[in-house]
């Protein structure tokens, strides 16, 4: 079921619950009740809820598939994540938590841009980039700590197979297991930690994590987790 139908769904449901009393009374208006003024007060009322279930949806789904869009296109254009975008991000993601969620809006919008930090231990291994992180963060303090976790794991799944898909095509699939056999007997046996990364962006599995990332987002927004 597709975001706009959950929504309209969700409002009817809402407005039969408190229109009769907290049970569910399809189609089934008295009456009595039924005059000019009741129904237009019924319009008003649903078409306030639905407004509102709409500019909730905008944001906190639409708004992150903006997000992680736009900082995709600034990576494959300039290999970085701009922090302007970042920090206006987060603070939109602030402003509009806080308004729709009270005080409770503060510690959803800490709990969402502090989880993705954990990826700061790939990032010591130069596994994942910096503004991958910075990205993750800015999209947890508005999809909420849970929603951030599962984007997370999705992102690297479909990455995953992007870099499966494109190490097979380009036949050196083999060559890269080594290559990775290779990195971490070197980092037992030297005790240091070195950027796993290759520095030669051309190389096949150097692609855009940021491209798995806005696919992870598109997932969450048409509802799919």
């Amino acid at each position: 079921m597709s975001g706009p139908i959950i929504i309209f769904t969700r409002v009817l449901l809402v407005i039969q619950s408190r229109q009769f009393g907290g049970k569910f009374h399809f189609f089934k208006i008295p009456k009595k009740r039924l005059t000019v003024s009741y129904c237009m007060n019924s319009i008003e009322t649903v078409a306030k809820n639905i407004r509102l279930e709409v500019m909730q949806y905008a944001f906190f789904h639409l708004f992150p598939v903006a997000v992680a869009g736009t900082a995709m296109i600034m990576d494959i254009r300039t290999a970085k994540v701009d922090n302007g975008w970042i920090i206006f991000s987060m603070s939109v993601g602030l402003f509009v938590c806080i308004w729709q969620k009270n005080i409770t809006g503060i510690g959803f919008f800490i709990m969402g841009s502090v989880m993705p930090l954990f990826l700061m231990i790939l990032f010591a291994f130069g596994m994942i980039g910096a503004g991958d992180i910075k990205l993750f963060c800015a999209l947890g303090r508005i999809m909420g700590c849970e929603s951030i976790i599962k984007c997370i794991f999705i992102s690297f799944l479909t990455g995953a197979g992007i870099s499966a898909a494109l190490l097979i095509f380009n036949h050196n699939f083999c060559e890269r297991i080594l290559y990775f056999i290779e990195y971490v007997k070197c980092t037992v046996s030297t005790g240091k930690i070195s950027s796993y990364r290759r520095k030669n962006i051309a190389a096949p599995e150097n692609f855009h994590f940021t491209i798995p990332v806005f696919i992870s987002v598109l997932l969450y927004a048409g509802g799919i987790y």
